[in-house]
């Protein structure tokens, strides 16, 4: 308060006994010397004004449009309950909804013995019955549910440290790490591999968890085309020439973000030649093998083992146990070095709770029935079983006359809607067949990119796959979704596997294009 201000005269101010001064300097009344438009006392002009004006919008116009237009209208073909196992059938709770998809009620109805095309259960191993279920059951009653605390605390258990040694033994590298989420993975870990001063190539299509990832850690991130290795090399050459922005300083570390297969595209990353390009330009490599490992290479070795490329060559090999191992999780394996230093540095690892007991158990016994190591040949038999469903769905829908995505060696199966419209129509006629599937649209695609996704497991028999195929086609012909100019093949009334001399004239894969 200016010195001039006494404590009364303030409270005359401020209930409106005030003077003004006059043009010419002088004051129509000499009480204090105060005007009554001091900027103590102005008051902000509320005429006009809306109580928006002062914050940023929270959406885009765009996307205020295509929710209330467009989600909302085909809105009950997501979130739908499951109430059973799900494997390759499964049970859903009906709804209904009185408001437009506003709300949903459920009517008390179970639709029975839903064939499940959309899980990621590459292996089957999404049972309650069996060998897994068992040993999960036994280390509930062993150990509890919850550990209740951190790893560094009290939540350190043998189940963890067995683990640990396996999923090392499993990758064939020197140690490894497990964390409880398989998000929280890519999220919480890059940011303690890279910082500022570092540089971040990543692929257009990665992950969510991935550029979460890569934001966080207040690296520069530049991104190149999809599975583009001329846009990835230029990038390198550019990042190496020319260094930091307005320093020209060496970069600290160049860090290159890829995933084994990429869930929206089923496209298998080109790692041969990215290894290639990172011991060329001296940078590491963080592969995600979220969706291929346990469902790529003869032993689910992975991406590595599918290209029968050395482990030692990738820096830090990231994957999660929630698809093939039927669990939840993730992991991070490498040189010993890096694993102990992320287990000082990473906030999944110093935070984050303990992985479930059963949880843990149920990843150790699926990865050593994969690897043999149970005695018996499952895991070999269940390899084999998804590499035949994989190769037979996919023949089968490029025959039909459909548009799908991706490599023939991929579970991950995008087959093209392109119309947002169609995205609604083919989830609930498929439902009507009992066939669930999982749709995809805007903001995961480009919107006139809107695509169907299976998910073909070792858990399909032939004749599920056949029934399924057979209401795809049905359904393709209701929405005109058959938009491939290849010559179509009549749909036969029995889908029985073709012989070899057929199976060598089958087209070439349909490989997708990068997407600017």
């Amino acid at each position: 308060m200016p010195p001039s201000m006494t404590k009364s005269s303030a409270n005359k101010l401020t209930n409106g006994d005030v003077f003004h001064r006059t043009s010419n300097g002088k004051t129509s009344s000499r009480r204090n010397g105060f005007v009554k438009n001091h900027c103590l006392f102005q008051q902000p002009q509320q005429k006009n004004r809306r109580p928006s004006e002062d914050f940023v919008p929270l959406y885009q116009d765009f996307e205020n449009f295509y929710t209330r237009n467009l989600y909302m209208r085909i809105r009950d073909n997501w979130n739908r309950p499951i109430c059973s196992v799900p494997g390759a059938k499964m049970d859903l709770l009906e709804r209904a909804s009185k408001d437009y998809n506003w709300t949903f009620q459920h009517t008390g109805k179970v639709v029975k013995d839903v064939i499940n095309m959309g899980s990621y259960n590459y292996l089957g191993f999404a049972e309650n019955t069996g060998r897994c279920a068992d040993a999960a059951t036994e280390s509930t009653h062993h150990y509890g549910v919850g550990v209740g605390s951190t790893r560094y605390e009290m939540g350190n258990l043998d189940l963890h440290e067995e683990l640990e040694q396996l999923v090392a033994r499993f990758l064939g590298v020197e140690s490894s790490m497990a964390f409880g989420m398989g998000f929280a993975t890519n999220s919480m870990n890059i940011p303690a591999l890279a910082g500022k001063g570092c540089l971040i190539l990543s692929d257009e299509l990665n992950h969510a968890s991935l550029v979460l990832g890569a934001r966080l850690s207040g690296s520069i991130i530049r991104v190149f085309k999809h599975n583009n290795m001329v846009s990835l090399e230029k990038l390198l050459r550019d990042a190496i020439v020319h260094g930091q922005p307005r320093t020209r300083r060496p970069w600290k570390k160049i860090l290159i973000l890829v995933e084994g297969i990429y869930s929206m595209e089923g496209s298998i990353v080109r790692l041969p030649e990215v290894i290639a390009l990172k011991k060329r330009y001296k940078a590491f490599l963080y592969l995600d093998e979220a969706h291929s490992i346990g469902a790529l290479g003869p032993r689910g070795g992975g991406v590595v083992e599918y290209f029968g490329l050395d482990p030692k060559d990738v820096d830090i090999m990231m994957g999660t146990f929630t698809k093939s191992f039927g669990a939840a999780g993730g992991y991070i394996g490498g040189k010993r070095e890096l694993i102990d230093y992320l287990r000082s540095h990473s906030h999944s690892a110093i935070y984050a709770t303990s992985m479930s007991p059963p949880v843990s158990q149920q990843i150790i016994t699926s990865m050593k029935i994969i690897m043999g190591e149970d005695g018996t040949t499952l895991g070999e038999v269940r390899l084999r079983q998804l590499s035949e469903n994989t190769t037979y769905f996919r023949r089968k829908l490029r025959e039909m006359g459909f548009i799908i995505y991706g490599n023939d060696d991929s579970p991950v199966v995008p087959m093209m809607l392109y119309m947002p419209a169609k995205i609604g129509a083919f989830g609930r006629e498929m439902l009507k067949r009992n066939i669930g599937t999982v749709v995809v649209g805007f903001p995961a695609t480009p919107i006139i990119e809107s695509r169907a996704r299976f998910c073909v497991s070792a858990a399909h028999t032939r004749e599920i796959l056949d029934t399924a195929l057979e209401a795809i086609s049905e359904v393709g012909d209701v929405l005109q979704l058959k938009y491939s100019r290849h010559q179509r093949h009549h749909l036969p009334s029995s889908l029985g596997s073709r012989s070899s001399e057929e199976c060598l004239l089958q087209e070439p894969s349909h490989v997708k294009p990068s997407v600017m």
